[in-house]
């Protein structure tokens, strides 16, 4: 058990962060499909995966030349950002502040923007650039986040193959109900990959400094669990009248 935690919570965390990327990829490249045809769709997210592949394989071999303490050190600092970043908007979401993502209208919007440009003439090559960069931005996050959670401790196999479930899963759910995902829960999927990495970047940073964690890597839970803990807080602190007037003093 002690063996499988890390390894169990490196497949979860790339599974639970690459799901909500995909879901919004998917999004945009079936408002693309529905509206100007699936060749474009098709083809704008097959260039972009296949250079999402090229990156990988031109610069994660250069990860191995990395000395492994500056690796965990500097991978944890940005998991640090990159999680509380996650973590900061579904604490947002989850008090009103921000507005929760809405998959139907974001399906909506793409649509009636490829629709007004039915008329131009480069009307397939749009759509299929907009296929391109929805697959390629949300494509180079999942790339970030198998890197990160998988080569401090030499896991990028088993993050790889969480982020691959997530794909494989979105595209099978997308296409067999042939319409946007706006049921998957995101805001608590981000609010869970936010405490997760942000849980991972802790861990490697005092790792990458030395530290010696007490129960290794177990460590990781508690450190979950605290993090959890404290952002629940803050969440039930904002939603409190009293607190909110407070803090506005």
């Amino acid at each position: 058990m002690h063996g499988l935690t890390p390894i169990l919570s490196t497949v979860a965390a790339s599974f639970l962060a690459s799901f909500v990327e995909v879901v919004e990829a998917f999004t945009i490249v079936l408002a693309v499909g529905v509206t100007r045809g699936w060749r474009p769709a098709l083809t704008g997210a097959a260039l972009a995966l296949t250079l999402l592949a090229a990156l990988v394989l031109a610069f994660g071999p250069l990860l191995a030349l990395v000395p492994i303490s500056v690796l965990q050190f500097v991978v944890g600092v940005l998991l640090i950002l990159f999680g509380m970043r996650w973590l900061r908007k579904a604490i947002l979401r989850s008090v009103g502040v921000i507005a929760l993502h809405d998959e139907d209208a974001a399906f909506s919007k793409e649509t009636a923007a490829l629709q007004q440009q039915s008329n131009d003439r480069r009307a397939d090559y749009l759509a299929g650039l907009a296929a391109f960069k929805a697959v390629l931005l949300e494509g180079v996050e999942v790339v970030f986040i198998v890197i990160a959670v998988g080569a401090a401790h030499a896991q990028t196999f088993y993050a790889a193959l969480g982020a691959l479930a997530a794909f494989i899963l979105v595209t099978i759910i997308g296409l067999a109900v042939h319409r946007p995902l706006a049921r998957v829960p995101e805001n608590a999927l981000k609010f869970a990959v936010g405490l997760m990495l942000t849980s991972f970047g802790i861990f490697w940073t005092g790792e990458g400094l030395g530290a010696d964690w007490p129960g290794a890597d177990l460590a990781l839970l508690a450190i979950f669990a605290v993090i959890a803990v404290a952002s629940f807080a803050i969440v039930r602190w904002l939603r409190d009248p009293n607190a909110a007037q407070g803090a506005a003093r």
